[in-house]
């Protein structure tokens, strides 16, 4: 009977093998993957197309609250991560991360609109020229009730209000 120990491999083949550190490293990498994977909600997780049982262990590591247990448990998500191809997973969650990205850069401008439009009268003016559908006497009223609502120190309606308005001007009204 022969054993499958790196004894038995050539040292020819043995050069090409990766060295027990780089198995390691490969290893501890598949598991810090997957400590990743444990924070997506389930339809993210879905969407990547990941083996059932993969998924499982994942929705299994997110319901463990012992420390060890939590700990083996990510130990054994790093073990099946070995058989899948992380490239593909760490490329759909690069992906997620720059759509992610996106949207809070859109969100920062829309604010940032926003706030210029209640501190610069201009700022209104200046939105029109480059959003012809603009109705000024719409956005005005919006525009000054928004003013009154910070002035008075209330959080709220007023604001939020103009806040749509802006994303659906600029087509962000899908998010």
């Amino acid at each position: 009977m022969t054993s499958n120990t790196d004894d038995d491999v050539s040292p020819e083949a043995q050069a090409q093998l990766p060295s027990k550190s780089a198995r390691k490293r490969d290893a501890l990498a598949a598991q810090r993957l997957g400590e990743e994977l444990i924070g997506l909600d389930d339809a993210e997780l879905v969407r990547l197309a990941l083996p059932e049982p993969l998924q499982e262990a994942i929705r299994e590591a997110r319901r463990i609250v012992s420390r060890s247990a939590s700990a083996r448990q990510r130990q054994y998500i790093g073990r099946l991560m070995r058989d899948i191809d992380l490239a593909a997973v760490r490329a759909a969650l690069e992906a997620r991360r720059l759509v992610t990205a996106h949207a809070a850069q859109r969100f920062r401008q829309l604010e940032s609109w926003r706030e210029r439009l209640l501190a610069d009268p201009a700022a209104l003016a200046e939105l029109a020229r480059t959003h012809p559908s603009l109705e000024p006497v719409v956005w005005q009223r919006a525009i000054a009730a928004a003013r009154a609502e910070r002035e008075r120190g209330a959080a709220g309606g007023a604001q939020r209000t103009l806040f749509r308005m802006l994303r659906t001007l600029t087509g962000e009204d899908a998010g």
